[in-house]
C-alpha cells in the first residue's frame, strides 16, 4: 500500500498564491503533490487544470482553497470537503425561480467526487481534532453578497456547506481526463452581507495549512 502510494501523482489546484502557499506550507516535501494557481473563476480553473492534465498523468485531482460558508451549517474557520460539487448558477432565470441546467435538459451542473476518498478525508481530519463537515460545496462566477441571494440560494440547496468561484471548472476537467477529484475548502467568511472587515482570511488559510497537512497523511 505504501508503494503504491509513493507511486501516486496528485494534482492541486488552488485560485490565487496565497492559498497555493498555505497548502504546499502543509503537504510539506511531498514529491506525490504538485500543487498549481489556477486562477480565479470556473473557466480559468477549468482551463488550467485541463492543461496541466494533458501534460502529466495524475491519479487525483484536489481543488483547494478558501471559501464562504452558509450561517448555521459551517463556521468561519471550519473545513468543507465536498460531497458533491455544483455550478450554482449555471442555468436559467424563468418566471418561477431559477432553473438548472439539469432541468433545462443542458447536460449537468453536479460532478461526483470520489465519495470514498472524500469519507477517509473527513474521519482523518476529524480525528486529527479539526473543525470539518461534509457536503456539497457550489461555485458560483459571482458570489453571494446580499442577505436576499444568500437566503435565496441557502433554500435551493439546503445541503449546501459553502461556496467559491472554481471547484466545477476544476471538476469538469479532471472528470473529461478520466481522473477522480475532490474539493476542501476552508471557510473564511459567512455567505451574505459583503462584509470584508469581518472575514478572516488568515485563520481560513492557517486552517487550509493543517487540513493539507491531513491531506498528506490520508493520500
Amino acid at each position: 500500500m505504501l508503494d503504491e502510494q509513493k507511486k501516486q501523482r496528485i494534482l492541486v489546484v488552488t485560485s490565487v498564491a496565497a492559498e497555493r502557499d498555505a497548502v504546499m506550507q502543509g503537504l510539506g516535501e511531498d514529491a506525490r503533490f504538485t500543487v498549481a494557481v489556477g486562477g480565479v473563476g470556473p473557466a480559468s480553473a477549468a482551463a488550467s487544470t485541463a492543461r496541466a492534465l494533458a501534460k502529466v498523468q495524475y491519479d487525483l485531482v484536489v481543488c483547494a482553497g478558501i471559501c464562504g460558508g452558509f450561517v448555521g451549517r459551517t463556521e468561519v474557520g471550519s473545513i468543507a470537503v465536498a460531497s458533491e460539487i455544483v455550478c450554482a448558477d449555471l442555468g436559467a432565470e424563468t418566471p418561477d425561480g431559477f432553473c438548472s441546467v439539469d432541468e433545462l435538459g443542458f447536460g449537468s451542473a453536479r460532478v461526483p467526487v470520489a465519495g470514498e476518498l472524500a469519507e477517509r478525508v473527513e474521519r482523518a481530519m476529524q480525528k486529527a481534532g479539526l473543525p470539518v463537515g461534509r457536503g456539497p460545496i457550489l461555485t458560483l462566477s459571482t458570489v453571494t453578497g446580499t442577505a436576499e441571494t444568500a437566503q435565496a440560494l441557502a433554500d435551493r440547496m439546503p445541503e449546501a456547506l459553502a461556496e467559491a468561484m472554481e471547484g466545477y471548472g476544476v471538476a469538469v476537467a479532471a472528470h473529461a481526463a478520466g481522473v477522480p477529484v475532490l474539493e476542501i475548502r476552508t471557510v473564511s467568511n459567512a455567505i451574505g452581507p459583503r462584509d470584508k472587515s469581518a472575514w478572516r482570511i488568515k485563520d481560513a488559510l492557517e486552517a487550509l495549512r493543517k487540513g493539507s497537512s491531513v491531506l498528506r497523511e490520508v493520500l
